[in-house]
């Protein structure tokens, strides 16, 4: 059986996959709250919890996040499945945005909270995590693929 957009799923599942592998790092060896100077006062690695969206909106009431993002996620991968062969442009943006939405949301069902650690501090910027830069990079390659002109033979 031949698997259609595979490089969507292989996005996927390898940013889900380093996604956790650095959450977990982050909780066996930080105290929350515990921050440690990469590049003092530019970048640090803080361990802090977030139980809201992007920014901590919704941090009182951020219950639906959950469900949101196994929406997102079961749409995605019935629009992979199911849908149109996808350049490789597409299949990288929707497999970033997967593994981002699918990292995330895992948190949010098992732990209630998501786990933020990319602290830039130079900008002033709220922590975040690897999940949340995948889904940016998703959005990026989708944008790149809207402005692109694939020719018949786009392979996948």
């Amino acid at each position: 059986m031949r698997i259609k957009n595979r490089v969507f799923w292989a996005i996927a599942l390898g940013s889900l996959i380093l996604d956790h592998l650095t959450k977990f790092w982050v909780v066996g060896n930080f105290a929350l709250r515990e921050s440690w100077p990469v590049w003092s006062g530019v970048f640090h690695l803080t361990y802090v919890r977030n139980t809201g969206a992007a920014f901590s909106l919704f941090s009182d009431n951020g219950w639906w996040l959950r469900w949101l993002s196994l929406g997102v996620s079961l749409g995605l991968m019935a629009l992979a499945r199911y849908g149109p062969k996808m350049n490789r442009w597409e299949q990288s943006g929707y497999g970033f945005i997967l593994g981002g939405a699918l990292g995330n949301g895992i948190d949010r069902f098992i732990a209630g909270y998501v786990v933020d650690f990319l602290d830039f501090r130079l900008i002033r910027f709220p922590v975040f995590n690897l999940a949340d830069v995948f889904i940016n990079v998703g959005i990026i390659c989708l944008l790149i693929a809207s402005f692109s002109n694939p020719g018949p033979d786009s392979p996948s």
